[in-house]
């Protein structure tokens, strides 16, 4: 016999999952809508997502009253206090979804009359696996299974290759004149909402652990440590700095690299790196507003006097420096003039870089043994 509170519980239970579930429909539907309307260049097909994200909203707030009315009506504890707190989580996570795809939506509007027949190919390959990852990971929640969970998250590495060839061709078409260069950043940003999506079914998979087994992936091990090197192009100085970060192997920091207005990666900086050991050819340039949470790196650092721009106001916790340094993929004369330039350019960061590195590290044992 089943006890009437565990009747009621079970009840709220299935009234929760029952929106969650009509959410993710509304946003798959919104997702592969905004695709239709990139490949169709389909203005009204694209005005349709826009104007049903607010239905997606509704729901958010619907899910979220219902899961603070289950905590002090029911009271839960264990599992069902977990299902309650995951259920908040991926609440917000379906939300961002939808306004993802709005933003393709709004993106689409913005090239649907540029005079331009790009491939849209890897944009559909990429939804087809984002969308698909995005059912899965609902499905393990509505199922709770952890199984279905951990097999889904695995699909987020492949998003982010194929997100980064799609930008990689973008701007290979862009400098040879296939695409305008008002159509590259909407483009770009499609490309990374949709690899957004998978970010967010991820954090879904993540949840549905924690739900199903008490664990949370999230906070197996401190947060990363988070630098951004900036200058104008992310061409040269930038990739150098996030190749040499990298190169170092310390799992604890995340490098990334941005330019104010992107260009294609140096050649020359890629052979002179590769020279070094360091191999940057997955890397692509990256325009500083593809920097996604930006506002959560603890470091920015400035190659060039004009990316300073990106520093946040004060007040701020994020560290902001100053490493103005020459571009040698400008300098002109003799090969060993030029190679000079590159010599001298890669010891001045290499040496910044592991300096802190260093002092970051140093700082966080110091704040650990405070704590301890």
């Amino acid at each position: 016999m089943i006890s009437h509170y565990e009747e009621s519980l079970q009840r709220d239970r299935r009234g929760i999952e029952t929106k969650v579930q009509e959410m993710s429909t509304l946003a798959q539907r919104a997702l592969r809508d905004s695709l239709r309307a990139l490949t169709e260049r389909n203005r009204v097909v694209a005005y349709g997502v826009i104007l049903r994200d607010q239905y997606i909203d509704e729901l958010e707030k619907e899910v979220d009253r219902l899961c603070l009315e289950f905590l002090v009506r029911q009271q839960p504890a264990a599992g069902h206090l977990r299902f309650a707190y995951a259920t908040i989580k991926i609440n917000l996570e379906l939300e961002r979804i939808g306004d993802y795809a709005e933003s393709i939506a709004r993106q689409v509007l913005k090239i649907s009359g540029m005079d331009f027949q790009p491939s849209y190919e890897k944009f559909v390959a990429i939804a087809n696996l984002s969308i698909p990852m995005l059912q899965q990971a609902v499905e393990a929640f509505l199922k709770q299974d952890a199984q279905l969970a951990r097999s889904t998250m695995v699909i987020e590495e492949e998003v982010d290759t194929l997100r980064n060839g799609i930008n990689a061709a973008l701007l290979n078409q862009r400098q040879e004149g296939k695409i305008p260069l008002e159509a590259l950043t909407p483009l770009m940003t499609i490309a990374r909402r949709f690899e957004r999506v998978s970010d967010q079914a991820k954090n879904i998979c993540e949840e549905v652990l924690y739900m199903c087994t008490g664990q949370y992936a999230k906070h197996k091990g401190t947060e990363a440590l988070r630098v951004l090197f900036v200058d104008k192009n992310d061409s040269c100085r930038t990739q150098m700095a996030e190749g040499i970060a990298n190169s170092l192997n310390r799992p604890e920091f995340v490098f990334s690299s941005a330019g104010l207005d992107p260009k294609p990666i140096d050649g020359r900086t890629a052979s002179f790196l590769a020279e070094k050991k360091i191999d940057i050819s997955r890397q692509s340039s990256k325009s500083v507003q593809q920097i996604p949470n930006l506002e959560h790196y603890q470091v920015i650092v400035a190659l060039a006097k004009e990316a300073q721009k990106v520093f946040p106001p004060p007040p701020t916790k994020t560290v902001a420096l100053d490493w103005n340094v020459n571009d040698p993929s400008t300098v002109q004369g003799s090969p060993e003039q030029i190679r000079a330039a590159y010599e001298q350019t890669f010891q001045y960061i290499n040496t910044h870089i592991r300096d802190l590195v260093e002092a970051i590290l140093g700082e966080k044992q110091n704040g650990d043994k405070k704590h301890a």
